[in-house]
């Protein structure tokens, strides 16, 4: 019993990290994890006194308790069983697979780095790329929301800068949650990502496993309140136009809503326009195929920031034009069930869509690119200037949402919008302008102007409809 036993070194550090390893397991760790949680709650506290939309226990549960809570709702269960008896596998295994689905889609969401590191990378983010303009806040209309209600931002989809720009815009009201597509479930972005509140989403799996864990997610997420934003078109617009929407997430909240039983879910109309889409490129050389996919490089983006940093240092940098936001006129889940619905999903789409494409901002790049489309590519800048002024005045007529520069009148404002537009276009080699001022489309990329142009071509079409009407 009291023998020496002689081990070798390794062997005696090996037991040693053990130890240390267990003893911090039963000591240490739970009194660290007390210490950050609380300190946490405090934060969260602050936060709250701010913030015009509380951010909901459910949002702050831990991670476990959250997968735990869509993994055992009966209707998952319902669905593990189903899984289990379709593929002929025992309902331990189904179950697993269940909980991988949780696991993959559940987010472990921190306020700290949400409010202390996210929303502040988006401020600068936005401001330091574009000039951002909040075309109509809509403040009147967002005041009367219900507080108690769960807020849904329904946005058209035209650049990944939207989860930016819209993070940035909102942090004074709420922590928005996001369904992010598959193009983001690499490092560093996943984790980071999910500690923002970001779930991950399969956009084609049809499998009814993973849908109803999803589903029973999202609902869950909207019954106790979580502020999300949700992109119907189901990603970004490949070729500027506004997208039919897809149902799956509206959907979700849709079947599981109980007027009776729960707080109201309030839809809220999101228009996003750019001068400058940084994707557009890409998303027009992929607009004829259906199967092509976006992937993050982790490369693409260290060249980016360093060919940005070198323009910034060398003073060659220009920001990007316009990024402008509107807010359109909130739709309340209950009063839209009031009335008997054929269809309730594709309705209430159809809805929200039209809510979004009615305050979606005219800028200069899209008015200025309809024009040489429409004209073949060639067209004198003066004749640009008249029909931009023209255009200012029935737009303005319409009460759509305009975002343009300052100026001393109508030709004044339609003077400094043509001149910049057309100044960003030229530095691209899209368009060149000869001495007599002559404005002739390059074949460099001459898709790139119907990209933007389409980004308004609803508007001119419903502006066109009601002048024909009348």
């Amino acid at each position: 019993m009291f023998t020496t036993v002689e081990l070798p070194v390794w062997a005696l550090i090996l037991m040693g990290l053990l130890a240390a390893v267990t003893a911090a397991s039963h000591f240490l760790f739970p009194s660290v994890r007390w210490f950050f949680r609380r300190r946490a709650e405090r934060v969260v506290a602050r936060l709250n006194t701010r913030l015009a939309r509380p951010i909901q226990p459910f949002k702050l549960a831990r991670r476990h308790d959250m997968i735990q809570n869509v993994l055992y709702d009966p209707d998952v269960i319902r669905a593990v069983n189903d899984y289990a008896d379709q593929m002929g596998v025992p309902d331990n295994v189904a179950f697993e697979t269940a909980q991988r689905y949780a696991r993959e889609i559940v987010p472990s969401f921190s306020a700290t780095v949400y409010f202390g590191l996210g929303t502040r990378l988006a401020k600068w983010l936005s401001r330091t790329l574009y000039r951002v303009r909040v075309v109509n806040p809509n403040a009147t209309e967002m005041g009367r929301i219900d507080p108690q209600a769960t807020v849904v931002f329904i946005m058209n989809h035209r650049s990944n800068m939207d989860y930016v720009l819209v993070t940035y815009l909102a942090a004074r009201d709420s922590a928005l949650s996001y369904a992010v597509g598959e193009w983001a479930r690499v490092w560093p972005l996943r984790p980071l990502i999910k500690m923002m509140g970001g779930y991950f989403i399969r956009r084609k799996s049809l499998n009814p496993l993973y849908r109803k864990v999803l589903a029973r997610y999202v609902q869950l997420s909207a019954r106790e309140g979580v502020a999300q934003a949700v992109f119907p078109e189901g990603g970004l617009s490949r070729t500027g136009a506004l997208g039919k929407p897809k149902l799956g997430l509206i959907s979700y909240i849709l079947d599981g809503f109980h007027p009776d039983r729960q707080r109201d879910v309030v839809f809220v109309p999101v228009g996003l326009n750019y001068d400058r889409v940084l994707e557009d490129r890409v998303l027009v050389a992929a607009a004829g195929d259906k199967q092509a996919r976006f992937k993050f490089r982790i490369s693409t983006l260290i060249r980016y920031v360093a060919r940005h940093l070198g323009q910034r240092l060398t003073g060659r940098f220009h920001r990007l034009g316009f990024a402008a936001v509107a807010y359109g006129h909130p739709l309340s889940l209950r009063e839209f069930l009031e009335e008997e619905r054929a269809d309730p999903a594709q309705e209430l789409g159809d809805a929200l869509m039209a809510r979004v494409a009615r305050v979606v901002p005219i800028l200069p790049v899209p008015v200025v690119a309809t024009y040489l489309t429409e004209a073949g590519g060639t067209l004198a800048r003066a004749e640009i200037e008249a029909r931009f002024a023209e255009d200012v005045a029935v737009f303005r007529e319409a009460r759509l949402e305009l975002c343009l520069p300052q100026g001393d009148g109508a030709d004044s404002i339609a003077s400094r919008a043509v001149d910049e537009a057309l100044r960003m276009l030229e530095v691209r080699g899209l368009v060149e302008v000869s001495a007599d001022k002559i404005v002739q489309v390059t074949d460099k990329a001459p898709e790139v102007l119907d990209y933007y142009a389409a980004s308004i071509a609803h508007i001119r079409e419903r502006i066109s409809r009601e002048s024909g009407a009348t």
